[in-house]
């Protein structure tokens, strides 16, 4: 084979592993390994790092991706590049550049490169060869990746698209974008030679793309009298940072940070940026944070009155609202609009007002709140409004109640468990886009692991993208660590839904090269170890199974053991823990062999994103049996002897849980507001109950 013909086809390979079809490595794949090739780029070697030029007028969302990819090569080669105005002499450079308003990045005079670019973009220079200007230019977020003699071009269609090619870049010189909850370093390397590239990214299939940092129980301090973290309070400046990070790495351009916390306005200022849209649920109408009425003394700050009531309180509640409008107009914003209570309940109208009477009311506030918007806005910003469908408000809607200024995005909500209640059958005068959920805190709450597979994830995507419902992306991820995996398959399925559907099984494609990306030489085994665990854990409370048993047996033997009467376990309750116990006997001998064959940082996160999900109803099904077994048995000393014997079970969770607590995750399974003492929902409950039980008797 010819040399030419060779590298034909690893250019090939690398560009089409690119997308989100799943099929190849990502991770480092345009990292040169072999001898550099022509056309091939050094950005570290023994002349130094290369040189990172950020012009003097760029948004802030370009300088802090240049900030991150020189970080990031720090980190591979142990050198830091340069991040400079203008180029100098004798160096290689990672250029930095967007094409559009309305953040013009104008070039250093008389570098001279070779095609021009049309008038009237703001430009002083031209850019290579194959950038494609006019292809990129009015695209939304569209990049091109491109090697030029000594040069790597990063331009983008606006600042975010520039932003998303710096971090692409990132991840295909190494860096894993999860990296913050993976705990993976990139591959050292003393030189670093990027393969000759031209990539081009066209604009996302979603527009607006983001996580939600929904319920914060575990992160918020100081602690409450329980000792759990405060509702109320605050969670360091340091997790949004890398919240933010992620979501940016992911190509994803929007957040929603807070519910119930302290909001230092430094965190949405920082999301803002950094290139983030801050943005908010479905009752944080125009950002004002209804939850802070009375709990944080907003309703008084902003002169809005000691009453929630639109009847009685018109301007006070529209004083308020203006108050959110003002604090924020300087952001990116997306704002949401509509009327709900003061925390996640629906407004209470007059008793036996009409539903068409409540839809007018509706229209009159949001007719409301989109001119005040407008009217307080600086002139440079066009608004962008989103109202979510959320509980009644879908039958409402279908109903024909409620009506929307044109230029609303309506946001369609799944049951909290990841199957989309409904979707637009027309889109009528409006946009569409979806609110999603992998964590939930409700009828299914799931916020310890992750319980939505990516097979739901898939066939409900497809229905959104078939809909239409393609403006807007909202995913309920709470503090993130324990979704990573389907939150990347949701945020590339955004980035790339054609690619992502183009073939069958997506689902599948994802998750094995998930595995391969992730776990090396692990992966073939990991995948199965997934499977297993998708059909162990096949419904959002199944991961409590043991955990309740171990429970409502322990309070059952309290009373065996002083004599007094007890319900027994009922007839299905054992037959359904052998069941499940021999699932996970099948299941973990095929986790243990993944794990086998990873290195120590693969091992770690497999443990933590896989592993840890199984063992947590795992070791609480093997005490149950011995606990259900010994609520029948006459002889108490063989009975207590049982229940002695649960104990190894759970005290190995306990030391498993400690092993999953690694910085900067320590305490991340302690007892919250939503995982209290006294529910199975707390890890530690079972553990706990026995022990009490164990400690009761002389």
């Amino acid at each position: 084979m010819s040399r030419l013909f060779a590298t034909v086809l690893t250019s090939l390979w690398m560009f089409s592993a690119v997308a989100q079809e799943w099929s190849g490595p990502v991770r480092g794949s345009w990292v040169q390994t072999g001898a550099p090739q022509r056309g091939d780029v050094t950005l570290v070697g023994e002349r130094g790092a290369c040189e990172i030029v950020v012009a003097p007028e760029a948004h802030s969302a370009i300088l802090r991706a240049a900030t991150c990819l020189a970080r990031d090569l720090f980190r591979i080669t142990g050198q830091w590049p340069s991040i400079a105005t203008s180029a100098s002499e004798g160096k290689v450079h990672v250029r930095l550049v967007s094409v559009a308003p309305p953040h013009p990045n104008p070039l250093p005079e008389g570098e001279g490169f070779k095609t021009p670019l049309p008038e009237g973009v703001g430009f002083k220079t031209s850019l290579p060869e194959g950038v494609g200007f006019e292809k990129l230019a009015g695209q939304w977020e569209a990049y091109r990746i491109l090697t030029d003699d000594d040069d790597v071009w990063l331009v983008g269609s606006n600042f975010r698209g520039t932003a998303f090619a710096a971090y692409a870049l990132c991840e295909r010189l190494g860096v894993d974008p999860l990296y913050h909850w993976t705990g993976y370093e990139p591959q050292r390397r003393k030189t670093l030679v990027l393969k000759k590239t031209d990539y081009e990214s066209p604009p996302p299939s979603f527009k607006y793309r983001g996580l939600f940092h929904d319920d914060e129980d575990i992160l918020p301090r100081p602690y409450d009298a329980n000792g759990y973290p405060m509702q109320t309070g605050t969670v360091p400046l340091v997790w949004y940072e890398r919240f933010f990070e992620t979501a940016l790495r992911l190509r994803m351009n929007q957040v929603a940070p807070y519910v119930r916390v302290q909001r230092p306005f430094e965190v949405q200022k920082t999301a803002s940026d950094w290139g983030l849209f801050y943005t908010s649920h479905h009752y944080d109408t125009l950002l004002s944070n209804p939850w802070g009425y009375q709990r944080f003394g907003l309703g008084k700050a902003r002169n809005a009155g000691e009453t929630w009531d639109w009847f009685s309180n018109r301007e006070g509640l529209l004083s308020f609202w203006r108050g959110g409008v003002l604090e924020n107009r300087g952001l990116d914003c997306i704002w949401p609009v509509g009327m709900r209570g003061t925390q996640d309940t629906s407004y209470r109208f007059p008793a036996g007002m009409s539903a068409e009477e409540r839809g007018r009311v509706f229209r009159e506030v949001i007719d409301a709140q989109v001119g005040m918007t407008k009217d307080l806005l600086p002139k440079d910003k066009t608004p962008v409004f989103h109202f979510t469908l959320y509980g009644e408000m879908l039958r409402n809607y279908q109903q024909g109640n409620f009506d929307f200024p044109a230029d609303v995005i309506l946001v369609w909500d799944d049951n909290g468990d990841g199957v989309m209640r409904a979707l637009p059958e027309a889109p009528g005068k409006w946009k569409h886009g979806v609110y999603y959920h992998l964590a939930f805190l409700g009828g299914t709450t799931k916020q310890t692991h992750h319980t939505v597979t990516p097979m739901r994830i898939e066939e409900e995507f497809r229905k959104i993208v078939s809909a239409g419902a393609t403006e807007y992306m909202l995913v309920n991820v709470s503090e993130l660590r324990e979704f990573v995996m389907e939150a990347r398959m949701i945020a590339e399925i955004c980035w790339d839904a054609t690619a992502a559907f183009a073939q069958p099984d997506a689902a599948g494609r994802y998750v094995d090269w998930f595995c391969r990306e992730y776990y090396g030489a692990g992966a073939a085994d990991a995948v199965e170890a997934y499977q297993r665990y998708y059909r162990i854990l096949d419904t959002h409370d199944k991961i409590w199974y043991g955990n309740s048993k171990v429970v409502g047996a322990v309070g059952s033997l309290q009373k065996k053991f002083r004599g007094e009467s007890f319900v027994p376990a009922q007839a299905a309750t054992l037959p359904t823990l052998r069941t499940r116990l021999s699932m996970y006997e099948e299941a973990l001998p095929v986790v243990g062999r993944a794990a086998d064959r990873m290195g120590n940082a693969e091992r770690q996160f497999f443990f933590e994103n896989c592993a840890l999900g199984l063992l947590i109803d795992y070791r609480p099904t093997v005490a149950a049996i011995a606990l259900v077994e010994a609520m029948s048995e006459p002889d108490l000393e063989k009975a207590w002897g049982m229940c002695v014997a649960a104990r190894a079970p759970l005290e190995q969770l306990e030391l498993d849980l400690l092993w999953a607590e690694r910085p900067p995750f320590a305490g991340w399974y302690a007892p919250t507001w939503i995982r209290p003492r006294g529910s199975v929902r707390n890890v530690h409950e079972g553990y706990e109950q026995l022990r009490a039980l164990l400690t009761s008797r002389p």
